[in-house]
């Protein structure tokens, strides 16, 4: 049996320990192929005034959940290397002290380069933000 790891099983790995990840208190809640579901809990830290989380903070939530859809594939690769190639977000509601969750899913994947969108909802499952992101894989 060979040691090597899946995309999906590298990224599982890593975001646990990605420092900025952890900060925010973003966590994976599912991943299958070309689709995951992260989770970023509210707290005081990510306010920017009064009770609304701060767009930096849904941004990098919405980034990285690209990233891991991105990444959520079987294959073994060559380099464990990737990076946001463009990100576009539209902010569509005030997040106010809300627990939020990202849903990303691979539109289009190529050899190098994957389409994704991002949808980050609140508790009840109201939109506050929408993204694209174009990820290369290493």
């Amino acid at each position: 049996m060979s040691d090597e790891q899946t995309r999906k099983q590298l990224v599982e790995a890593f975001i646990p320990h990605s420092p900025h990840a952890a900060a925010l208190g973003i966590s994976i809640e599912q991943i299958e192929d070309d689709r995951a579901v992260l989770a970023m809990p509210f707290t005081e830290e990510l306010v920017t005034m009064g009770d609304v989380v701060h767009g930096g903070a849904i941004s990098t939530l919405i980034d990285t959940a690209a990233t891991v859809a991105a990444w959520a594939t079987d294959e073994v690769p060559e380099s464990p290397a990737g990076a946001t190639v463009t990100l576009s977000i539209n902010f569509v509601s005030a997040a106010r002290s809300a627990d939020l969750r990202a849903e990303a899913r691979v539109v289009k994947r190529g050899r190098r380069l994957s389409n994704i969108e991002v949808r980050a909802t609140d508790p009840d499952g109201n939109l506050v933000a929408h993204g694209i992101a174009t990820y290369r894989l290493g």
